[in-house]
C-alpha cells in the first residue's frame, strides 16, 4: 500500500458512516447470532481455526452478514477479496480467479472471495464460479437477503454451508445505540450527545432487529440536532421520530397497552371481525411489536377458537409463522395480514380446546386409571404372557375402518370430551362419526 492509498483508507475510516465505523472487528464484538457463532458452534470454531470453507450468509438487512465476512477478513491468513454482485461483472471475477491461482501456485496461499448480494448474480455468473469453488481455487463467502435455495445456483449451494442470520435482539440493539451515542472511539461520543430513554426504546423497537437502521437514525439525529443550553445534543423521542420517519404510537410493550392491544386483536379474530383484526395488527406492527410474537398469537387463536371447524386455519397460521421468520419486515406484514384475516373469517369452534381442558380436569380428578388390557403394548418382553393386547380389534379390518371397543379406561366408559359443533368442517366430523357408529351397530 502506497502513502496515498494509506491516507485514502485512513480518511475513509474516519469519515465513513457510523454503522460502518462501528462494525465489529472480532467475533467477540459481534452482537446476536449466538446460534451460529456461539463458542461451541461450527462457524465460531472454523473462524478461530482459520479453516473456513465456502459459506453463504442469509438473513434480513442489518443483521451482520457483511460484518461476519469482515471478521473473517480480519482473522484469516488467506487473501481476502470483496466484490458486490450489483456492479461486478465476469471480468472482475476473472481477475480474482487469476490472482487466486497465482497466490495458490507461488505461495500456497488461499483466497477468500466475499460476494455481497450474491443473489444478484445471474445463472451464468454463478456457473462461472463453480469450478473454482469446487477445486479450492477460491473459498466463497456469499451474502444475501433472499432465500439462497431459490436464488443461488444449486451446485454452489451443495458446495457451501448455509448460515441463517436472525434479526438482532432488541436488547442488543439498545446496547449498540448507547455505544453509538456515547463511545468516543468508534461512536459519536465526541459530539457530547445524550439519548433519552423513550427515544432509545423507540429506536430499538422500530429497528426491527436491523442494527444499521438504528445506527443511521442515531447518526442523523446527532448531526442534525442543535445543542441545548446545557451544551449537549439531546436525542429526544421527537428527534428519533423524525430520524426514522415514524410516529411513536402509545404502546408500551411491557405495560397495559401492550396487553390491551393483543387482547383486542385476539378477540377480534375470535369474533370473526377481520377488519378489526387487521386494524389491531397494524397498530402492533407500527409500534414495532415482534412479528414472531404476533404470529404465535395467531397460531394459538387458530387452534383455540377455530379448531376443527376449519383445520386449514392452523396450517395457514403455522406457515405464516415460518414465513415471517424467513422473510422479515416489511413483507412480513402482508403474511400476517393474510393469516389474521383468514383466522378471523373462518368458522369457529372451541370444541377441541374444551376437549383437552375437560380431559385434563378428569386426569387431575381421577389420576392414572388403568388402560384397558387389549390396548396395552404386547411387544415388549413378557407382555404377551400377561395378556397385553389380547382381544384388540384392528379398526382397518372393519367396515368404515371403525369398530366398537373400549378405548377409555373402563371407569370412564361413555365419557365424552370432544363434542364437535355444527360449524364448518366439524359438521362433517359430527355427521361422519354418527354414521359410522350407527352402521357398526347394524
Amino acid at each position: 500500500m502506497d502513502l496515498f492509498e494509506y491516507m485514502r483508507s485512513t480518511n475513509m475510516e474516519k469519515e465513513s458512516p457510523l454503522a460502518a465505523r462501528m462494525r465489529p472487528k472480532t467475533l467477540e464484538e459481534v452482537v446476536g447470532q449466538e446460534h451460529i457463532i456461539g463458542k461451541d458452534k461450527l462457524l465460531y470454531r472454523a473462524i478461530k481455526a482459520d479453516k473456513i470453507s465456502s459459506v453463504i450468509f442469509y438473513g434480513p438487512p442489518g443483521t451482520g452478514k457483511t460484518t461476519l465476512a469482515k471478521v473473517i477478513a480480519n482473522t484469516t491468513s488467506a487473501e481476502f477479496t470483496q466484490i458486490n454482485a450489483t456492479v461486478a461483472g465476469k471480468k472482475d471475477m476473472e481477475e480474482v480467479v487469476a490472482k487466486a491461482k497465482d497466490l495458490q501456485g507461488m505461495y500456497g496461499k488461499r483466497t477468500i472471495l466475499f460476494i455481497d448480494e450474491i443473489h444478484r448474480f445471474n445463472k451464468g455468473q454463478q456457473d462461472y464460479l463453480l469450478p473454482f469453488v469446487e477445486d479450492g481455487t477460491i473459498i466463497l463467502i456469499g451474502a444475501t437477503t433472499e432465500n439462497p435455495y431459490f436464488e443461488v445456483n444449486g451446485a454452489l449451494i451443495s458446495r457451501s454451508i448455509i448460515f441463517e442470520l436472525k434479526p438482532i435482539p432488541r436488547e442488543a440493539v439498545k446496547k449498540l445505540i448507547e455505544k453509538a451515542v456515547y463511545d468516543t472511539q468508534v461512536g459519536m461520543g465526541s459530539y457530547n450527545a445524550v439519548i433519552e430513554e423513550d427515544a432509545l426504546e423507540f429506536l430499538a423497537d422500530l429497528s426491527g432487529g436491523d442494527a444499521r437502521l438504528a445506527l443511521n437514525a442515531v447518526e442523523l439525529g446527532v448531526m442534525t440536532t442543535e445543542r441545548s443550553e446545557d451544551g449537549k445534543i439531546h436525542i429526544t423521542l421527537d428527534v428519533a421520530q423524525e430520524c426514522i420517519q415514524k410516529r411513536a404510537v402509545r404502546y408500551d410493550k411491557n405495560g397495559d397497552n401492550h396487553y390491551d392491544t393483543i387482547s383486542a386483536f385476539i378477540k377480534s379474530m375470535r369474533g370473526s371481525d377481520a377488519d378489526a383484526a387487521v386494524y389491531y395488527l397494524a397498530r402492533m406492527l407500527y409500534a414495532g411489536e415482534s412479528i414472531t410474537f404476533i404470529a404465535r398469537r395467531i397460531m394459538i387463536c387458530a387452534a383455540e377458537d377455530v379448531g376443527n371447524a376449519d383445520p386449514m386455519a392452523l396450517v395457514v397460521a403455522t406457515n405464516a409463522s415460518m414465513a415471517v421468520e424467513r422473510i422479515g419486515m416489511p413483507e412480513a406484514q402482508i403474511i400476517l395480514s393474510q393469516a389474521a384475516s383468514y383466522v378471523a373469517s373462518a368458522p369457529k369452534s372451541n370444541a377441541a380446546c374444551e376437549a383437552i381442558f375437560s380431559a385434563m380436569s378428569e386426569v387431575e380428578a381421577t389420576g392414572n386409571l388403568a388402560i384397558p388390557t387389549h390396548l396395552q403394548d404386547a411387544h415388549y418382553k413378557g407382555a404377551a404372557k400377561l395378556g397385553h393386547g389380547t382381544g384388540y380389534k384392528y379398526a382397518h379390518a372393519y367396515k368404515n375402518n371403525y369398530v366398537e371397543q373400549q378405548y377409555l379406561p373402563y371407569e370412564l366408559s361413555g365419557k365424552e370430551f370432544y363434542k364437535p359443533t355444527g360449524n364448518g368442517y366439524e359438521q362433517k366430523i359430527r355427521e361422519h362419526m354418527a354414521r359410522i357408529k350407527k352402521e357398526a351397530k347394524e
